[in-house]
């Protein structure tokens, strides 16, 4: 499909459908748990993900190429989407889905300020940083609300930052590397296959392989696999048609749609005092990901998910 300079009906569609689908993810990671080890489900997670992307390819016709020729900087990507995974599945074993969900996908703000000191061309205007500035605010204020605290797990939402930092260190990686002339089917490739390797192994080590294992946990697991798989493909897919910018402006959506998830199925507390937090997170990254006019352009020949 040819580029396109803005997003249409259509991808604002499947892009929503994406954040509310990611957002969900949070959920289901907290069921999945309940039955599965959490390291060791999120490597069962890759394994059966790179099954489903090796189907997808086949019956497509898109077998990703270019794996050689990237080996250090494949090898680099898929260790921090291991990272990201084990302390985002371990994050979620501790916390509450709300908190992990406000301190996750505050990763445009964590990239905002590290592009800032090492990207040209990502210095920080007078909006984006007002919009870095609410964003952490709205964090700190969501992790301190005293009814959301006694919930949550200061240790689980501290992995949760890390998850997020293991994010922008993918996101850089498919920047400023070579990985980032390969097709979407290869980048996931490498993602899929390395944390399969790296996850069921700490899985097996560290233990426990299984909890509690009923068919609701094998159900999120399936879910689980959907979205590291065919989701992810989608999200990579997107960043080849639209400016990466517009795309990372949909990601408010998913933290905002995480904490209404956890509040309806695990009864998760949400004050009035959460809710302005959250608002203000939101606010914060649809700042940071907004761009100038003709930066768009820039996003393009950087390939950049922002």
């Amino acid at each position: 499909m040819a580029r396109k300079d803005s997003i249409g009906l259509a991808g604002a569609v499947g892009l929503t459908v994406f954040s509310a689908a990611l957002a969900f993810n949070q959920v289901i990671i907290k069921l999945s748990n309940a039955g599965i080890g959490p390291v060791f489900g999120a490597g069962l997670r890759s394994v059966f993900a790179l099954a489903v992307l090796a189907v997808w390819c086949l019956a497509m016709r898109r077998w990703p190429g270019g794996l050689g020729a990237t080996l250090w900087s494949g090898l680099a990507l898929g260790g921090l989407f291991s990272l990201e995974f084990l302390f985002l599945f371990s994050a979620l074993d501790l916390t509450t889905v709300s908190r992990a969900s406000i301190a996750f996908y505050c990763m445009p703000v964590w990239l905002a300020i590290i592009a800032h000191f090492t990207l040209p061309g990502e210095r920080l205007s007078a909006r984006r940083m007002l919009g870095l500035v609410l964003a952490v605010a709205g964090v700190a204020w969501a992790l301190a609300d005293p009814q959301s605290r006694g919930a949550g797990d200061l240790r689980g939402d501290l992995l949760a930052v890390c998850a997020s930092l293991s994010w922008v260190g993918i996101a850089l990686v498919l920047r400023l590397t070579c990985v980032s002339t390969i097709s979407p089917e290869a980048q996931l490739t490498w993602q899929l296959g390395v944390s399969a390797l790296v996850l069921t192994a700490v899985g097996w080590a560290i233990g426990p392989l299984w909890r509690e294992p009923d068919p609701l946990a094998f159900a999120a697991l399936g879910y689980g696999v959907l979205v590291a798989s065919l989701g992810f493909l989608f999200w990579l897919r997107l960043m080849t048609i639209y400016p990466a910018s517009d795309v990372a402006s949909f990601s408010f959506l998913s933290p905002v749609l995480a904490v209404g998830f956890g509040w309806l199925v695990f009864d998760e507390p949400i004050s009035v005092s959460f809710l302005g937090a959250m608002v203000l997170v939101a606010v914060g990254i649809v700042l940071i990901n907004r761009r100038r006019p003709g930066k768009g352009a820039q996003d393009r020949r950087r390939g950049a998910p922002v």
